[in-house]
């Protein structure tokens, strides 16, 4: 119980802990090397950092979820594009040609729908089947990006829809429409896995799939419903960000999935499922954008970054593990 007690106080405040060495060691470093003449993080890049934070974001929400459900889902970032797709596309089809602006509901709720189906399905295959979430949703992974690919091959989906823009880019209290959005979806997860019993069961099952079956669990159903959230929470990103950028590459959303679960995990979910915060994930997603933003600040380009992140990566998920040793299992350092 103890040691129990000791892991999760470690998980809860090192996150945050880790933001504020990230915010001291990036100020320092930049001063340092005198690579910039700007303070790394004042307040207006504070704000900006939140609106930056917004597409990994709301999809690390859904990802806390499915991760806390000892599941995972690797198709994201190319739901991600699909659902952009979609959004910008509709906008043009001439059967809305009469709708004016009134189009722009419409293609939100269009993305968000597909999104939505597309997450169900995954849910529904890993139900009915029994097959690993991993190897399902790497296989609906590449077979998302096909469509993506199928619809304009290599050539952007664009449309530039001024009124959207307006939407997007609106601030209220200083804080952009993709903040907003995120500290909702942020409040709404919170709410629904600290408050429902649809939360409860999802850490009940991620903890022993087995004992939920027994107490009654709709395990399947249960699951199906969670892939669908993350699916809807993959469009909204894409409509919140395309919304304003009005421009989708085929390869957009790429390593998207890699980045979500890494700031899930820094958060201080289980890979294995049964314990997770979205609080956590909030902090997680915070750092790694901090962290994305402080390497640029002193200089180190695109692949740096990614070898940065990797190596933490493995980096928590070898710390998760040693603080969650089991009697022979415990692994010897």
């Amino acid at each position: 119980m103890q040691q129990g007690t000791l892991s999760k106080a470690l998980k809860s405040g090192a996150i945050w802990g880790f933001i504020a060495f990230e915010l001291v060691f990036f100020s320092v470093a930049g001063e340092f090397l005198s690579l910039s003449d700007k303070a790394f993080m004042d307040f207006d890049n504070m704000l900006l950092l939140l609106k930056q934070s917004a597409p990994i974001g709301i999809i690390a929400m859904g990802m806390t979820i499915v991760m806390v459900n000892g599941n995972i889902d690797l198709s994201v970032g190319a739901t991600f594009a699909i659902a952009a797709i979609i959004l910008l596309e509709s906008m043009t089809w001439p059967i809305f040609a009469a709708l004016g602006d009134w189009v722009i509901p419409v293609a939100w709720l269009l993305a968000l729908t597909a999104g939505t189906l597309l997450g169900a399905l995954n849910g529904l295959i890993v139900w009915k089947t029994g097959v690993d979430a991993f190897i399902v949703t790497l296989g609906s992974m590449l077979g998302f990006r096909g469509i993506v690919f199928m619809f304009n091959g290599e050539n952007p989906t664009s449309h530039l829809n001024w009124t959207l823009v307006d939407f997007a880019e609106a601030e209220f209290l200083g804080l952009a429409t993709a903040s907003w959005v995120l500290l909702a979806v942020t409040l709404v997860i919170w709410f629904v896995m600290s408050r429902t019993v649809h939360g409860r069961n999802a850490y009940a099952i991620g903890d022993n799939r087995e004992a939920a079956v027994n107490a009654g669990i709709r395990v399947g159903p249960h699951m199906m419903i969670n892939f669908a959230i993350i699916g809807f929470l993959a469009a909204l990103s894409a409509v919140v960000f395309y919304s304003e950028s009005g421009s989708v590459n085929p390869n957009d959303g790429q390593l998207y999935e890699l980045w979500v679960i890494t700031a899930v995990v820094l958060g201080g979910t289980k890979i294995t499922g049964g314990a997770g915060s979205v609080i956590g994930t909030f902090g997680g997603v915070i750092a790694i954008q901090l962290l994305r933003k402080g390497l640029g600040h002193i200089g180190a380009d695109t692949s740096t970054v990614n070898l940065v992140i990797g190596l933490i990566l493995i980096a928590v998920l070898f710390l998760d593990r040693q603080l969650n040793v089991k009697g022979k299992e415990e692994l010897k350092v």
